[in-house]
């Protein structure tokens, strides 16, 4: 395979995991571009017609079951990006609900040896090393509702942050066991992007980090910058990446941790 082939899709199978906005319809488009077999799971319709779309609530366990059956295999890259930035059912959403299907997914066999999946984290999920030993008894139980339960007895890991934080410790807690099986697992962090998501959210979430964009001469970055990123971690171009939780928040996080930009 040439380095240029090993960037496509061709031949593959792609799943996308709230693919009908935001940053997912944008994975949704880019992957279609690579050449990729592309079904979108979603409570809400797609935006192109062309895709198959099987409807997918992450809050609701059976229905979880019976759409990844739908679904079926062979899944080649698994790309979870649903999420929503509040309310009671956000831990099942972004992050419960999703692990839910990954794992099964792998366990059953959906995906081959070769595959990957790539979930979206967020640049708010920053710091979870912090909260390591709280978070892997999170991300280890062993059932939906043992993760239902742990989460309502620490509310503090209930809300946005805690969700994107988890994601990051999951990909990383599976990195060894997903990866005896050939299916290597990432996470995306986006800094403030421009989606229907951040825009409901915009004071907060589009606001954000603006003195340092501004001193680079940038703006939010575009749902279409950070498809493209989860599409290479899901390609074989990426094969040495495992367990990453990868910032793509245009050196803003780092530029406050190693000082060159004063923390504000």
């Amino acid at each position: 395979m040439s380095i240029a082939e090993s960037f496509r899709y061709d031949g593959r199978r792609a799943v996308v995991v709230g693919g009908a906005s935001g940053i997912g319809a944008a994975t949704v488009e880019a992957l279609l571009e690579l050449g990729a077999d592309v079904v979108v799971l979603d409570i809400a319709a797609p935006r192109r017609e062309d895709v198959r779309w099987i409807r997918l609530d992450l809050t609701d366990a059976a229905g979880i079951e019976q759409a990844l059956d739908h679904c079926g295999g062979p899944i080649h890259a698994l790309l979870s990006c649903a999420g929503v930035a509040d309310g009671p059912d956000l831990p099942m959403i972004n992050f419960l609900g999703q692990r839910h299907l990954i794992d099964r997914a792998v366990h059953a066999g959906l995906m081959p040896r070769g595959s990957a999946v790539a979930m979206v984290s967020s640049a708010g999920g920053r710091g979870w090393e912090e909260h390591l030993d709280a978070l892997l008894a999170y991300v280890t139980t062993p059932t939906l509702e043992a993760g239902r339960a742990w989460i309502a007895a620490h509310p503090e890991f209930a809300g946005y942050a805690g969700s994107k934080q988890a994601v990051c410790v999951y990909v990383g807690q599976r990195a060894y066991p997903f990866g005896t099986r050939g299916v290597r697992i990432n996470a995306l962090m986006p800094g403030p992007t421009d989606t229907p998501l951040a825009r409901a959210n915009a004071d907060v979430w589009l606001t954000y980090a603006t003195d340092y964009r501004n001193d680079l001469g940038l703006g939010p970055s575009t749902p279409e910058e950070q498809a493209a990123i989860l599409a290479f971690l899901c390609s074989p171009a990426s094969s040495r990446i495992i367990g990453a939780s990868v910032m793509a928040d245009a050196g803003h996080a780092v530029s406050r941790l190693t000082r060159s930009f004063p923390p504000t």
